[in-house]
């Protein structure tokens, strides 16, 4: 049975913004590293630091690090940030893999307040992807992301990414001032829904006023600042009915782990008894919410409250944090845990259905 890691990662470089047509080049971001700073490097839009682009880190010390964490994070840097995709078809081919849904890096904080830069910088973006997507083979889908402070922009270059390859819409669970639950986003989930899109909502912040408020203590990090956003974001999907608004609609939660769907089911049954509603046995299911587990969650007790139909599991190829494991798709059929049924649904049945993929 062939195989999809539900969420694989490009890692943008200089040579992404290539792709931004030239009226747009003085929006392009550039890479510093600031003074004092040792292997950083990030990106620099419209006079703002933006996010990391890489730790800079030799072969060797990407390979310490794996052998610290008991995960492979290793993959070579012409691999990762699409300098040569015959090359990252031979690697998938090595770890097994038959197709990567391919999410952004530099999108995982918000990249700019003002909706010039954003649309010539997501066009620069998904026509880079459009690219890769043409050389893949079929192999390389991706996530497109859209100016989304401009919602008429967001519109029309969501047309154009549907017909390059894209399956789904980057969204962070906290977009500016909004939650993905926002009136504001409903023209996008009707458009999505038509063109039978998932929205995929990876790990992230698109509120910097929060990342700053986190940022200042000691232990906030990446937790506070991009994963709660995710399960916080989910759980108001539910409760605010946005799968009912739109039937069609598909989630992906992406890269915060599966292990807190049993703690987040539980608060939704309490929530709605006291509103005198009954959550429906399988609520993943019935509100076509899929979920990418790693090969350290408990598969088979997550399951028991997810069902089998909406789990998938991603590699986060291309990075080297706590989320990478690029063999997890093979680590997860020999920790033995679940049935081979199980495993055939997690890898390939379930990640067709949410990515609508043929």
């Amino acid at each position: 049975m062939p195989t999809i890691d539900s969420d694989a990662h490009v890692v943008e470089s200089e040579r992404t913004w290539d792709f931004m047509e030239r009226s747009d080049q003085k929006y392009r971001p550039v890479i510093v590293r600031p003074r004092g700073e040792d292997g950083g490097e990030y990106w620099f839009v419209d006079g703002k630091i933006r996010g990391l682009v890489r730790i800079v880190m030799t072969a060797q010390q990407l390979a310490e690090v794996s052998q610290r964490t008991g995960r492979d994070m290793n993959t070579p840097r012409e691999t990762r940030e699409m300098e040569n995709v015959p090359a990252r078809l031979k690697h998938m081919d090595e770890l097994g893999i038959d197709v990567q849904v391919l999410y952004p890096t530099i999108f995982i904080e918000q990249i700019t307040d003002k909706p010039e830069w954003e649309i010539a910088i997501c066009r620069g973006y998904n026509r880079w992807l459009a690219d890769i997507y043409g050389q893949g083979q079929g192999r390389l889908r991706w996530i497109c992301v859209l100016p989304l402070l401009e919602m008429s922009a967001a519109l029309e270059e969501l047309k154009f990414c549907k017909q390059n390859g894209a399956c789904g819409v980057f969204m962070r669970g906290i977009e500016g001032h909004r939650l993905i639950t926002d009136p504001y986003f409903y023209p996008l989930y009707e458009e999505m829904s038509r063109l039978d899109l998932a929205v995929g909502v990876h790990v992230g912040n698109g509120n910097p006023q929060i990342i700053d408020l986190v940022s200042q203590y000691n232990g906030g990090g990446s937790f506070w600042k991009f994963r709660i956003p995710v399960i916080g974001a989910f759980h108001s999907v539910i409760m605010g009915g946005l799968p009912e608004l739109f039937p069609q609609l598909r989630f992906h939660w992406a890269e915060a782990a599966a292990q807190w769907i049993p703690y987040v089911v539980k608060d939704l049954q309490r929530r709605w008894a006291t509103q005198g509603k009954k959550l429906p046995e399988n609520p993943l299911k019935e509100y076509r919410q899929y979920v990418s587990c790693q090969t350290d969650d408990d598969v088979d007790y997550v399951l028991r409250y997810s069902g089998e139909d909406n789990i998938t599991i991603g590699t986060d190829y291309g990075h080297n944090d706590q989320s990478t494991e690029v063999e997890a798709l093979r680590n997860l059929k020999e920790l033995g845990t679940i049935t081979a049924a199980q495993y055939g649904k997690i890898t390939y049945d379930n990640p067709k259905a949410l990515f609508a993929l043929a």
